[in-house]
C-alpha cells in the first residue's frame, strides 16, 4: 500500500506536467521557468534510521522565480495505517530543526497511523541551505557577553558584539540574508506541500512554529486545510514589547516552578516562602555576574549570561524541573556546570562542542522579520522597564535583540499584518503559565485570526500539545484528522 501510494501520487504530478507541455505547444509557447519549482516529484531515499529524505528545489527570490535555486532539506515519517495526506510539522525557533523534529516523533499514534509526518529544515536552518554569519569561535564569544550590562565598560562590550554579529552576517551571509525570513518560508512551505501532492496545508507548528502557520494562512488562506498554532507568538505587538512579556512569561514560569519545588523533597531553596527562594535565584544570578561560577565541563567563564540561560531552559518543559532543581542546589554552592549544559541543549552546542547554526538562524529571521530601533538608547529605556516587571529576566531579555539595531537589511514582507481571512478554522492552543510564549499571545492571535479558535490549556511548560493533558491530545487528533473545531472557549 505504501509504495502504491507514493506511485499514484507521483504520477499525478507528472500527469499535471504533461498537460502543461501539451497546452504550451499548442499555443506555440515555450514553459515558464517558474513551473520548474511549482511541479517538482520528491526523490525520497532512505535516512536517518527509519526516515525518507528529499530535497526541494525554491526560488532564492520569489520575486524572481526563474533566478537563483537553493534548496529546503525534508524528512518523511511514513504513516504506520491508511493515510489521508500529510502533516507538516515545525518546532519552532526560529531556527530549530524541522528534520531533528520528525525523528523524535512527535505526533500521536492516532495521527501517525493516518498522517506522512514531514518536517523540514526552513530556508537558512540546519541543512537547508544553511546561513552562516560567524565562526563557532565568535559564536561562543558572542554568547559568553554579558547581557545585562550595569556599566559603561560591559555596555560597550555589549554593543561591539551585537555590531559584530551583523556586520558577519552583512559580510558572510551573501543574498540569502534579505531571503531567509518567515513569508518566504511560508512559501517554501506552500511548494513542498504541492510536491507532496496535497491539495491543502495540514500543519502543527509550536512556538516560532505557530508564527510561520500564521504566516502561511494569511498568504495562502485558500489552502488551509487544518492548523493547529501550539504556543502561540502574537504577530502584532512591536518587537521590544515581546521582549518584554516573553521575560514576564518567564517570570510566572520560575514562579510557578518554585510553588512546585516546595512540594518535593530535594528543593534546594533555604527559604521557605515564594519570594525568599525568588530573591535566591535572583543573588545567584548576580553572584554569577560578580563571581563565575565553577564549570567542570570546559574552559568557558559561566557569568550571568550562561546561568540565566540554564536556569531559563529546564522551564521549557515541566518534565526538567527536577534537573534544575539538581542545577540550582549546585549552582548555589557555586558550581555552574549543570546549568551551563542546559544552556547548551537551548543554544544549538553539541556535545562534542561543535556549534549548530540555530543561534545565527535565530537572529537572521527575527531581524529580517520585525522593526527594531536602532539606538542603544532605545535598549537601555526598553531594559530598565522590563526590569521593573521581569527583575530576573527582564534585562537579559531585552539586551539579547541588540543585534537587530545594526542589521543590514530587512525582508520585504516585515512586521506582515495578519487576519488570515478566507482561511478555514485554525486551532489556536495556549498554556496558561508558559514560560516562553506567554497566554496572552494565544488570545490576541486567536482573535486576531478571523477563523482562529482558542484551546485553552491550565498547565505548566511551553507549548500543550502532548505534554500531559489528554484532553488538549483529543482535541488536536480530532481537529487534525476530522476537521471537529473545538468549542470556542474550550478549556482543558
Amino acid at each position: 500500500m505504501r509504495a502504491e501510494e507514493g506511485v499514484r501520487r507521483n504520477l499525478r504530478i507528472v500527469v499535471r506536467r504533461l498537460l502543461l507541455a501539451l497546452a504550451l505547444l499548442a499555443t506555440g509557447c515555450s514553459a515558464p521557468e517558474a513551473a520548474s519549482f511549482r511541479d517538482q516529484a520528491l526523490s525520497w531515499t532512505p535516512c536517518h534510521e527509519g526516515l525518507e529524505c528529499a530535497t526541494l528545489a525554491v526560488p532564492l527570490d520569489y520575486d524572481q522565480p526563474d533566478g537563483e535555486k537553493i534548496e529546503i532539506a525534508v524528512a518523511k515519517l511514513p504513516a504506520t495505517g491508511d493515510p489521508i495526506g500529510s502533516l507538516l510539522i515545525n518546532p519552532g525557533g526560529p531556527g530549530g530543526s524541522g528534520i531533528d523534529y520528525v525523528r523524535d516523533s512527535p505526533v500521536s499514534d492516532t495521527l501517525r497511523q493516518r498522517f506522512d509526518l514531514v518536517g523540514f529544515d526552513p530556508r537558512g536552518v540546519g541543512e537547508s541551505t544553511p546561513l552562516r554569519c560567524l565562526s563557532e569561535a565568535d559564536v561562543e564569544s558572542y554568547l559568553s557577553l554579558d547581557m545585562t550590562p550595569d556599566t559603561p565598560e560591559e555596555e560597550a562590550a555589549m554593543v561591539a558584539g551585537a555590531k559584530k554579529f551583523a556586520d558577519g552576517c552583512r559580510q558572510n551571509a551573501g543574498s540569502l540574508l534579505a531571503h531567509v525570513g518567515t513569508a518566504d518560508a511560508a512559501r517554501d512551505m506552500d511548494v513542498l506541500r504541492e510536491a507532496l501532492g496535497d491539495a491543502k496545508l495540514t500543519y502543527l507548528g509550536k512556538s516560532y512554529g505557530t508564527y510561520l502557520g500564521a504566516v502561511y494562512a494569511q498568504l495562502f488562506p485558500d489552502r488551509v486545510r487544518a492548523l493547529v498554532l501550539d504556543g502561540a507568538i502574537d504577530p502584532r505587538i512591536s518587537a521590544l514589547e515581546l521582549n518584554e512579556v516573553q521575560a514576564k512569561g518567564f517570570e510566572v514560569a520560575m514562579r510557578a516552578f518554585v510553588e512546585d519545588c516546595f512540594t518535593t523533597a530535594d528543593c534546594p531553596f533555604s527559604s521557605r516562602t515564594v519570594e525568599g527562594a525568588l530573591d535566591e535565584i535572583s543573588r545567584l544570578l548576580q553572584r554569577a555576574d560578580l563571581l563565575p561560577l565553577r564549570n567542570q565541563t570546559d574552559s568557558r567563564v559561566i557569568n550571568d549570561t550562561w546561568a540565566a540561560f540554564g536556569v531559563i531552559t529546564p522551564l521549557y518543559d515541566r518534565g526538567s524541573w527536577e534537573i534544575l532543581r539538581g542545577a540550582l542546589k549546585e549552582a548555589f554552592a557555586g558550581d555552574g556546570t549543570q546549568l551551563l549544559r542546559m544552556a547548551d541543549v537551548l543554544l544549538g552546542r553539541r556535545i562534542d562542542g561543535s556549534w549548530t547554526n540555530q543561534t545565527e538562524s535565530n537572529k537572521a529571521v527575527n531581524c529580517v522579520d520585525h522593526a527594531y530601533p536602532g539606538e542603544v538608547a532605545d535598549y537601555e529605556s526598553a531594559a530598565k522597564k522590563a526590569a521593573k516587571v521581569a527583575p530576573r529576566f527582564g534585562k537579559f531579555v531585552m539586551w539579547d535583540s541588540l543585534a537587530c539595531a545594526y542589521w543590514p537589511t530587512r525582508s520585504a514582507d516585515a512586521d506582515l499584518k495578519i487576519n488570515g481571512a478566507g482561511a478555514a478554522p485554525i486551532l489556536v492552543v495556549g498554556t496558561t503559565r508558559d514560560p516562553a510564549t506567554p497566554y496572552e499571545w494565544a488570545e490576541a492571535l486567536a482573535s486576531e485570526l478571523e477563523s482562529g479558535v482558542l484551546l485553552s490549556y491550565d498547565g505548566d511548560g511551553h507549548t500543550a500539545y502532548l505534554t500531559g493533558s489528554s484532553c488538549v491530545d483529543r482535541a488536536v487528533d480530532g481537529y487534525l484528522v476530522d476537521l471537529a473545531v473545538p468549542k470556542e472557549g474550550t478549556r482543558c
